[in-house]
């Protein structure tokens, strides 16, 4: 569970800095193209590496002449499964002045791409990090205004129910117990679910009475109390 917990932490942290990188990469194309030469470059081969997962690649090899009557070649840092161009094809160039051999080919993806890929990875990472903490920051409120001026009351245990989304090969299985209570003043029928429980409790439910602190005025508002349940490490 702690494991668990501090994950979020790690996706914020992730997230924050993928972010920090975005806006670096942003920077450095915006100074780059403040001063760049466009020119007209000819695709004349490719170059083939293997990535992490084993799969062939294929980045263009360009050559142009630059404003000085150099000629230059470079490498493409996009790379495709399948060659995105044929050998001879006519492609637009742009360069730096002062550096020809910083080169890229002028489109967006070779621009922007790994910035695009970064920013939206850091906005995913950190959203889903910083939701998480807002969430168990709002279940901590919730336990302490409890815990302050709520109540105790033992309920009906009804079942363990286990999560459906997570019943993948190589997903957790989370579990939750439901518990049910008639409320004496109004009547109404009340049921409870914990939080996830990350192991199969059943065994280890012993009573048929599970102690639920609520809050008297919105039984809404309440926390199963699993505290008797063993810790998972």
């Amino acid at each position: 569970m702690k494991k668990l917990n501090f994950l979020k932490y790690i996706f914020i942290i992730v997230g924050v800095g993928l972010l920090t990188t975005t806006f670096f990469l942003l920077y450095n194309n915006y100074k780059f193209l403040e001063t760049a030469i466009i020119s007209q470059g000819t695709v004349i081969g490719f170059e083939k590496y293997r990535s992490s997962d084993h799969s062939v690649l294929f980045r263009p090899i360009v050559k142009f002449i630059d404003e000085k009557g150099q000629n230059v070649e470079f490498v493409s840092n996009s790379a495709n499964s399948r060659p995105q161009y044929h050998v001879g094809e006519k492609v637009e160039v742009i360069y730096n002045s002062i550096a020809s051999n910083e080169a890229k080919i002028n489109s967006f993806f070779e621009i922007w791409g790994v910035a695009t890929v970064t920013g939206i990875g850091s906005v995913g990472l950190f959203i889903f990090g910083w939701s998480n903490y807002v969430f168990d920051k709002k279940k901590r409120d919730l336990l302490q205004h409890l815990k302050q001026s709520g109540t105790t009351i033992e309920t009906n245990f009804q079942s363990v129910v286990m999560n459906n989304n997570s019943s993948t090969k190589n997903s957790r299985n989370y579990y939750q117990i439901k518990s049910q209570w008639q409320n004496p003043v109004t009547s109404k029928m009340h049921v409870f679910t914990s939080d996830y429980i990350y192991y199969d409790p059943t065994d280890c439910i012993k009573t048929d009475k599970i102690k639920v602190l609520i809050d008297r005025n919105d039984p809404k508002k309440y926390s199963v109390d699993v505290s008797f349940l063993p810790e998972m490490e």
